[in-house]
């Protein structure tokens, strides 16, 4: 398999080449020179695997000339084997129609364990053996630096640097990071937003003073394999709910449009995904541009559901790139209008052809609200982002025969303050994730200024 970047004008590179480079030198993200096609009787069969199995087959097609199948298993096993469920990603049922799909039994407590427990293991299986080092820059909105440092803390030949908007995550969130002190982690709390922080991470991709250095490489979902890995779990909730023969529609709380283009590709792939709803705080940038076309920048709103507190979704551009004929310049002209204006106009022509995408914004009231009718009516304690899903979900107006699955992306006890004020209930902690609050943090405070980021990381990390 070989990757190409939205913008055309980078190197075609395999899929080891990807993986360790995470965003294309042209400034554009990588993905697949065309989607691998499963028949129903493939998807049929793959219905009595394992979560390990399954994943292993329905990545296979994306890791050809880099991996065998035996290969990607035995990595899969070990990503998987720390999770605090058999079933990985196990589906509860709410009622006759509606499911959760818990993404958050992994050892940071958030759906993106699922991806990057992976590509820890990725990273260090491309580097053995080789003279490379690789240091890792990323931002997070609450949980992929945690996810993140979690999977490379202690692995030689990385180190890791992760921005995180001061302030504006949960406690938990950020314990989960700052309390981690191997030697290769290293946390930066930014005086800004996430939008900021991320676009400080894609500043240094084009900074040659940084790449002279320093061979980087990221764990956003501008990464393909993380997002690769995020595939599977809509190819296992869609079997167990009746697939091929049934098709499944999927409700994703969504800021960064990672999860839900990862559904949009399982469906490219061959499941049948009757929707996928695009849930939406009211930071709803996505929400405005599918129902009527303007993506267009507005201030950052600070909620309950922080790591949808974004403006700017970069997957996005792999879905424009997808829609509008796969043309590489288009989209670079794209996304530089964007980039210049802070705005763009998607035409009604192109929104007809999202139409697989519905979109719903859920402000403050409503994700209470969803937080308490789950608690009422089914017995379940889901944290902020997963109601935003679940508020989509029950107002979409899906046919009744079709089920729909809420992406529950992380523990209620990583938003203790929001679901006790919503429930009257206060999650605690798993057990596994031990004395949190009694740890010593360690991070760096730095002014949300490029200059300053640079230079720090620059001065710290190793040669």
């Amino acid at each position: 398999m070989q990757y190409i970047s939205t913008r055309g004008n980078a190197s075609n590179l395999d899929f080891a080449g990807v993986t360790l480079a995470g965003l294309a030198s042209d400034g554009g993200l990588y993905v697949p020179q065309k989607w691998p096609q499963f028949a129903a009787d493939d998807i049929a069969a793959m219905r009595h695997l394992s979560y390990v199995d399954l994943a292993a087959k329905v990545m296979l097609p994306f890791v050809g000339g880099s991996l065998t199948e035996d290969e990607l298993r035995d990595l899969c096993t070990a990503a998987y084997s720390n999770f605090s469920h058999d079933a990985v990603t196990p589906l509860v049922q709410l009622n006759e129609q509606h499911w959760l799909l818990e993404l958050f039994h992994g050892p940071t407590l958030a759906f993106k364990d699922v991806a990057l427990q992976l590509l820890g293991q990725l990273f260090e299986r491309f580097l053995t053996g080789s003279e490379e080092n690789l240091t890792i820059i990323g931002a997070t909105s609450g949980d992929t630096g945690s996810a993140a440092i979690d999977a490379v803390a202690g692995r030689e030949k990385i180190e890791i640097f992760m921005l995180h908007p001061k302030g504006r995550i949960s406690e938990v969130q950020r314990r989960q990071m700052t309390t981690i002190l191997a030697p290769n982690v290293h946390n930066i709390a930014i005086d800004g937003s996430f939008d900021e922080a991320q676009a400080f991470v894609k500043a240094m991709f084009g900074d040659a003073d940084v790449t002279a250095k320093l061979n980087l490489s990221a764990v956003n979902s501008i990464n393909w394999a993380r997002l690769m890995a995020q595939v599977v779990y809509y190819f296992w909730a869609g079997l167990r709910l009746g697939a091929p023969e049934r098709p499944v529609a999927f409700s994703v709380p969504t800021g960064n449009f990672g999860d839900v283009f990862a559904g949009y590709v399982a469906a490219r792939m061959g499941l049948p995904i009757e929707r996928l709803i695009v849930a939406t705080n009211v930071n709803d940038i996505l929400h405005r541009a599918l129902s009527r076309g303007d993506y267009s920048l507005t201030e950052v709103t600070p909620t309950d559901a922080p790591s949808m507190d974004i403006q700017v979704s970069s997957n996005f551009e792999r879905l424009l790139f997808d829609l509008e004929g796969r043309d590489g310049s288009t989209t670079a002209a794209r996304m530089k209008w964007f980039e210049q204006m802070g705005k763009m106009v998607l035409s009604s022509d192109l929104r007809k052809k999202a139409a697989f995408f519905s979109s719903m914004r859920t402000d403050a009231d409503e994700m209470a609200g969803a937080m308490r009718w789950a608690y009422e009516h089914c017995g379940e304690v889901i944290d902020p982002h997963t109601s935003v899903a679940l508020h989509a979900a029950l107002h979409a107006e899906t046919p009744a025969d079709i089920p729909v699955v809420s992406l529950a992306t992380a523990h209620p006890s990583k938003f203790r303050d929001a679901v006790e004020q919503a429930t009257g209930v206060r999650p605690t902690l798993p057990a596994r994730v031990g004395n949190l609050f009694d740890r010593k943090e360690r991070f760096e405070s730095l002014p949300g200024e490029y200059a300053a980021i640079r230079d720090h990381i620059l001065s710290t990390a190793a040669p």
